[in-house]
């Protein structure tokens, strides 16, 4: 560490508290969005948009200098999720985010510390540990600006700065330009979905979009709408392996990479595990690639597994495709979908919905008997450049997450 100085934050950011913002101007439309803790992709770092509220919008008076432009860091006050404090996000756009005050706004001393080196220097562990320490033990625990400059940070020259800074920039920019990709093959399926198993325009033996080329229908009494002529209604159990997930002891829990990978409810939709076991179990539990996985509790979270290497804690469901049918998991995956929705929005604002086996065997999938074996490779060919992303996605994220630390320690310097 011979190359790095000591100094207070203090001496190199100054943070500001956001706005309080009244609740009667909440609303579900408008111009400006109000900033709150949802905002912070705690899992992956950066920002996201809140999709947790619906009344996200403020119509009231705001001063200019709460509304923020892009580029701005942010970070939070309020420790909504453990380890939350000292995460940081960038504003994605000028003149449409409002900041509220749970979020502080850090401006930095350019001739003293990097912009770039500064993002990734308040999420590193060293101030991380600060902040827990000084944060007010409530139940939900809180820090302010001034916490904030108050830690002690070990820093290079600002031309180190820039350097260390440009590159994790560099990787996070690849990540986001992922994360793009996996949504536009996200985008494709869906509508792949949308033609074939909802307008029934999937291609005929001649190649042709099946309804709209004069195919005939027939009603389906237990789906309630009108099917392809030759297909039918199959049961979810029937058109895939369902199986509940294992119920790990949590005194079996650890943090050691060397045990077991368990992936919980919270896990799903980044498609990452945060914990292990060192628990024996049964290796039916084990998740494959293209295995559906579902939430069971609260939100009923969805996603297509990407990995083979993690096991399946309880509350949550597995679906696989068999081989003896023509279910592929892209269709479960978008069918089930809005049922889930549904569900959601029905227990929403009562206790903690629960989705249930009777629930599952409920659900009935359209049965496509005459899909094609080159259509079927189609759907299985988009699952698999989605796993493809989300793989290329972890690796860079892993990449980060390994530099970051050596790199603020000082342990590894970048050559010119």
């Amino acid at each position: 560490m011979a190359y790095l100085s000591e100094h207070k934050l203090k001496e190199l950011i100054k943070v500001t508290r956001g706005a309080s913002l009244s609740g009667q101007y909440f609303e579900e439309e408008g111009d400006l969005i109000r900033l709150t803790l949802g905002n912070f992709d705690y899992a992956n770092g950066g920002f996201k948009l809140n999709t947790s509220k619906d009344n996200l919008y403020y119509s009231g008076p705001v001063a200019d200098n709460f509304i923020l432009n892009e580029g701005d860091i942010i970070t939070p006050m309020t420790e909504q999720t453990p380890g939350l404090l000292g995460s940081t996000a960038r504003i994605p756009e000028s003149g449409k985010y409002i900041q509220s005050q749970d979020v502080g706004l850090v401006t930095c001393d350019e001739e003293m510390i990097d912009k770039d080196f500064c993002y990734y220097l308040l999420p590193s562990e060293i101030v991380k540990k600060q902040l827990a320490a000084g944060a007010q033990q409530t139940k939900i625990r809180h820090t302010s600006p001034d916490k904030i400059e108050a830690c002690t940070v070990f820093v290079p020259m600002p031309k180190e700065q820039k350097k260390i800074g440009k590159l994790l920039s560099t990787i996070d920019k690849l990540i986001d330009l992922k994360r793009k990709e996996n949504v536009t093959l996200q985008s494709m399926a869906k509508q792949i979905y949308d033609y074939w198993f909802v307008q029934f325009d999937f291609p005929n033996e001649d190649g042709n979009p099946y309804k709209s080329s004069g195919g005939k229908m027939r009603w389906n009494e237990k789906l309630k709408r009108e099917i392809p002529k030759g297909w039918d209604e199959i049961n979810l159990f029937e058109g895939v392996d369902v199986l509940y997930g294992f119920p790990f002891a949590t005194e079996f829990f650890t943090d050691d990479p060397k045990c077991k990978p368990v992936v919980r409810i919270r896990d799903i939709i980044e498609g990452k595990n945060s914990i292990f076991s060192s628990e024996t179990i049964d290796e039916k539990y084990l998740l494959k690639e293209k295995d559906a996985v579902i939430g069971m509790d609260g939100n009923f979270h969805i996603n297509i597994w990407h990995r083979n290497d993690t096991y399946l804690n309880q509350r949550c469901v597995r679906l696989r495709e068999k081989n003896d049918n023509n279910i592929s998991i892209l269709q479960v995956f978008f069918a089930i979908k809005p049922y889930l929705n549904a569900k959601e929005k029905v227990t929403k604002g009562s206790t903690v919905g629960h989705l249930s086996d009777k629930d599952l065997k409920a659900f009935y999938l359209v049965n496509p008997k005459s899909l094609s074996k080159e259509a079927l490779d189609m759907l299985t060919s988009i699952v698999e450049e989605m796993i493809y992303s989300r793989k290329e996605i972890n690796e860079l994220q892993s990449l980060r997450d390994y530099l970051l630390p050596l790199l603020m320690n000082g342990q590894v310097k970048i050559n010119d």
